[in-house]
């Protein structure tokens, strides 16, 4: 409960219900159901009913997170577990993101530059149309400083913007000082 409240829901409840099955099925001698409430005096119900894409990519996140301090999985992937969050949750999403990494190889594929900021390593992927084909292409960014930050400000809405390059700026140095702690 207390990583789901750091990941947005200030009043969660979350719950795995297990049911023994009368007969052994192709799935197994039980059923197992995920409940949750996001808010305060809502009852909890069947998670993948209630739950919103952005709602549904943090439980995932809190979950894998607590699966992978009880086990050994040496590596971690998300694809868009930032999935409709923003502000302060992304913050808070990279920076669970980012503890994960200490223990474990985490990669995630992000659109959030909350997330991407909290990054040890930022890699560009790129879909271009080069005549009757889609070409993709990476560019790692983590070793050029001004490359990453105008990749951030694009993320945060426009290169060029004075704002956005000083707001990716201040991204930057807050992950640095993160990361540090």
């Amino acid at each position: 409960a207390e990583l789901l409240r750091s990941l947005g829901f200030k009043y969660a409840q979350f719950e795995i219900h297990v049911q023994d099955l009368e007969a052994l099925a192709e799935t197994g001698a039980s059923q197992c159901q995920m409940r949750f409430s996001s808010n305060a005096g809502h009852a909890m119900q069947p998670l993948n009913k209630i739950a919103s894409s952005g709602e549904t990519a943090r439980v995932m996140l809190a979950l894998k997170t607590v699966l992978a301090e009880a086990d050994a999985t040496p590596i971690l992937v998300f694809d868009e577990v930032d999935a409709n969050v923003g502000g302060e949750v992304g913050r808070a999403v990279g920076a669970e993101l980012l503890r994960l990494s200490a223990k474990h190889q985490v990669f995630c594929v992000t659109h959030l530059p909350q997330v991407a900021a909290q990054a040890t390593a930022h890699v560009l992927v790129r879909k271009e149309m080069q005549q009757t084909q889609t070409v993709v292409s990476m560019q790692a960014l983590e070793d050029d400083p001004e490359a990453r930050k105008q990749e951030l400000a694009r993320m945060l809405g426009d290169r060029h913007s004075a704002s956005a390059r000083a707001h990716a700026e201040v991204l930057l140095a807050e992950s640095t000082v993160a990361s540090s702690q």
